[in-house]
């Protein structure tokens, strides 16, 4: 038992000892939050207080709830629950529907367009791809807010809906997409969680089963959570307190989508017997970085003042570069790149990071101009890629019938036979990515434990897809601000900070531009050891640009509540 509190800091141990009752965790980037959670329910397990199979662990991706899984595993607490919230709400409604209603449970959409076509074509609205996406936004932002359409309505007319439909135009499509769905026993992803909140609410017998089952919560990435979940949290909840809620109100990034930092900030209001930890030491970057983000997020809701738990006091400052133009920019960045790579920095420890998707191609055509291989996050997922899917599908093949070989031998077969050789190919593009993707396997069978089978290796895999637990692949990395989180890189480049691009030029208001300050906050603690910040003064159509407003502050420590920096 004392082995799952060794190796914890001060503040963590604290938090990881805390096991009953309401407990909140604040906790600042790099400071070990993940560390923290799992071996809080770790120890508690081992410790005889939770019954694993009575405990859920509650994130937001299929990703974190995979690497949930996979850490509380080797921590010896396998048996507990960890999942999003909608899995969680749909393996509940999957159970009780067929009691309840009797039948099948609906079929859950893949996606909103598809349908809002078919109700737009029913209407004789002639909308485009980009207006039904806008829509199918509109949809969640009602759902998650639990707003009924009628209240919508009235609502809507100061949002910045689509254009030419109007307000009562995106009521009636709404309108016809839901009817659709009720006639086509369908539900969407929202509904996945409303359904079940109203199914807790009005069936006591349901309610009652859900919490003896499940007796202890813990919400990873609390500051994520949207008035929707947080009322299913409850329903799970009923009287009992013992819940313990992890986050950082300086990572809120997702208040589009419904996320609300105040059940977090105000967790303490609610549980007046709360206890309240704070993890502040940085175990991710230098103090010169940390220096930068404080400066950023000073005197913001929640903020936390983070310390470098160690590194170089002299370590570098984060640089500002300033280009002539968005071409000069990705060219000087991919240059940068490539001077990092010639010193001996692997490209994979190396991350392009920028405000929007479209920022993604100019990088990516300068790096492959310098033959410098990336790879998007958020593109075509690594057990996607054909060539992975081909070697999986031998492998697993392989495992039934039987190999007589090792495992690195057998899984180094497999990639030969598809293409894969022993020193890395010359080129780049397309053939240096397939060769990478191959490699990584080899590279996986190569690191199992001694004595691993082929049928076990093959499970991992397979458990690896499942939850979105993908290998490293030697390539730069390129990510929105928005996909970088959570994850991190020795050298990061952040490009675009100019006006219109971040804060971004939708973004209006207060709290608008402030949410654009916390998406730079989460870019700038996902570098360990070097930040270059970029910016062009001139955008397309030779349009001038200035340099963004947090520019200023960075540079000066002067919280600027959305000021632009003086001329």
């Amino acid at each position: 038992m004392s082995e799952l509190l060794d190796g914890l800091d001060e503040q963590q141990r604290e938090a990881a000892t805390r096991l009953l009752g309401p407990v909140c965790i604040l906790a600042g980037a790099g400071t070990g939050k993940t560390r923290t959670l799992t071996h809080r329910i770790a120890h508690g397990v081992a410790t005889g207080v939770y019954a694993p199979d009575r405990v859920m662990a509650l994130t937001f991706t299929t990703r974190a709830a995979g690497e949930l899984r996979g850490r509380l595993r080797a921590l010896g607490a396998g048996g507990v629950a960890a999942r999003t919230f909608h899995s969680a709400a749909l393996a509940q409604l999957s159970f009780f529907w067929p009691q309840l209603v009797g039948g099948r449970t609906p079929e859950v959409l893949p996606g909103k367009a598809r349908l809002l076509g078919q109700a737009a074509e029913s209407l004789r609205m002639r909308v485009d791809s980009a207006v039904l996406r806008d829509v199918a936004a509109e949809i969640e932002w009602r759902k998650v807010r639990r707003i009924p359409l009628e209240e919508y309505g009235r609502i809507a007319v100061s949002r910045a809906l689509p254009p030419g439909l109007g307000v009562g135009g995106v009521v009636e499509l709404q309108q016809r997409y839901e009817d659709l769905k009720d006639e086509q026993r369908r539900i969407d992803f929202e509904d996945v969680l409303l359904v079940t909140a109203g199914m807790l609410d009005a069936e006591r017998r349901v309610a009652e089963q859900v919490r003896e089952q499940y007796r202890f919560f813990v919400v990873d990435e609390y500051q994520d959570v949207s008035p929707l979940q947080q009322e299913l949290l409850e329903l799970w909840l009923g009287p009992r307190t013992d819940l313990c809620v992890v986050g950082d109100a300086s990572q809120t990034i997702y208040s589009f989508a419904g996320a609300s930092s105040e059940y977090l900030l105000g967790f303490a209001s609610r549980y007046p017997d709360a206890t309240e930890v704070r993890l502040q030491r940085n175990h991710r970057s230098t103090p010169a970085i940390l220096a930068a983000a404080n400066r950023l997020m000073r005197g913001r809701p929640g903020a936390l003042e983070l310390v470098a738990a160690d590194g170089d006091a002299a370590s570098a400052e984060p640089t500002v570069t300033r280009w002539d133009s968005d071409a000069d920019e990705a060219g000087g960045v991919a240059e940068a790149v490539a001077a990092q790579l010639a010193a001996g920095v692997a490209p994979e420890r190396i991350a392009v990071l920028y405000r929007v998707n479209a920022q993604g191609g100019v990088l990516e055509k300068a790096l492959a101009d310098r033959g410098i291989s990336s790879r998007q996050q958020g593109g075509t997922r690594f057990f996607e890629l054909d060539v992975v899917r081909r070697a999986v599908l031998e492998l697993t093949s392989l495992s039934r019938t039987g190999s007589p070989k090792g495992l690195y031998e057998t899984v180094a077969d497999v990639a030969l036979s598809i293409g894969w050789t022993v020193q890395p190919p010359d080129s780049q593009g397309a053939v240096r990515e397939r060769w990478e993707a191959l490699n990584a396997l080899v590279e996986l069978a190569d690191q199992a434990s001694e004595g691993t089978t082929l049928a076990e290796f093959v499970a991992e895999l397979q458990e690896r897809q499942s939850s979105r637990h993908e290998p490293t692949m030697a390539s730069v990395a390129l990510s929105t601000l928005h996909g970088a989180k959570g994850l991190e890189w020795d050298h990061v480049h952040v490009v675009g900070l100019s006006e219109g691009l971040l804060p971004i030029s939708h973004a209006r208001g207060f709290e608008a531009i402030d949410e654009e300050r916390r998406l730079l906050y989460v870019g700038l603690t996902r570098a360990r050891r070097t930040l270059a910040l970029h910016w062009s003064a001139e955008g397309l159509r030779s349009r001038p640009r200035e340099p963004s407003r947090f520019l200023a502050e960075l540079r000066s420590g002067t919280p600027g509540a959305g000021r632009r920096p003086a001329p």
